[in-house]
């Protein structure tokens, strides 16, 4: 009896001790399955369809969650579609672009003042019609295309709009590639990063204005902020080839050196 009432206490303090360590090393993973995911996980049909969709989008790749568009409290069961908890469901046609301008504040605003914000009130589109809803699409010229737009009207206009975008995207994307191979080789480039980061906001702010006048009237403004970027990482570069040329010559100098002081150690070997 004594043997186990000593025992009996460190057995039950090893056990609390494994169990904390095990919820601490899972505890990432909890904050990520949220009872939202849980729930709609285990639910037939449509209901769990939503899961499927939104593991693909550029929400769930920027850790945009189901609560963050819905609200809900997305750590109780109970309270997870309470409206006390900010559960707002889901949006009708109308409603769209006030529940994704929430976040896309500026994009909302654009989308508003264009053509087919003026014709929400009469079926228009929205942005889920060319983003998705749970499978949200990452904001780019390939959603201007055929198939999407001429279910709507004809392409052309839409084509236009997109040939005078596609020189500036272009050149968005070679120099974030460029800016990624800086920072690779130890280079600063933060505050670059930055600078392009909001120019490509405030570029694809553009792509809701469907308004082809608009895009071409810009185009010449986000060149110039692209001109300034481009030649600060041109400057970067040629200071790493220029540090690369000086430690090639340090290395240089420091092998003649050290073939120097070995030939006058055989000097004076010889000598003696």
């Amino acid at each position: 009896m004594r043997s186990q009432t000593i025992h009996m206490p460190v057995k039950a303090a090893v056990i609390a001790c494994c169990l904390f360590f095990a919820l601490f090393a899972a505890a990432p993973a909890f904050a990520e399955e949220t009872v939202c995911l849980q729930c709609h996980a285990g639910q037939p049909g449509h209901l769990s369809e939503p899961i499927g969709l939104w593991e693909m989008s550029v929400h769930k790749e920027n850790g945009v969650s189901c609560h963050d568009c819905h609200g809900g409290d997305p750590t109780d069961f109970a309270m997870a579609m309470s409206p006390e908890r900010g559960f707002v469901g889901v949006p009708s046609h109308e409603e769209v672009p006030a529940f994704c301008g929430k976040c896309h504040v500026g994009v909302k605003e654009d989308y508003s003042a264009s053509a087919h914000g003026k014709a929400l009130a009469a079926g228009g589109p929205n942005c889920v019609t060319c983003h998705g809803n749970h499978k949200v699409k990452r904001a780019s010229l390939d959603l201007i295309n055929q198939d999407a737009c001429s279910s709507c009207h004809d392409y052309g206009r839409a084509a236009d709009m997109k040939e005078a975008l596609v020189a500036t995207d272009n050149r968005i994307a070679a120099l974030e590639k460029e800016l990624q191979a800086l920072h690779d080789k130890g280079i600063a480039t933060r505050e670059m990063e930055g600078r392009l980061f909001a120019l490509r906001n405030d570029f694809h702010r553009l792509f809701h204005s469907v308004d082809v006048d608009l895009v071409i009237e810009k185009t010449a403004g986000f060149q110039q902020r692209l001109d300034e970027i481009a030649a600060l990482a041109s400057a970067d570069q040629e200071d790493l080839g220029q540090r690369k040329v000086v430690g090639a010559v340090i290395v240089v100098l420091l092998v003649l050196a050290g073939i120097l002081l070995l030939m006058l150690k055989r000097t004076y070997e010889g000598g003696d």
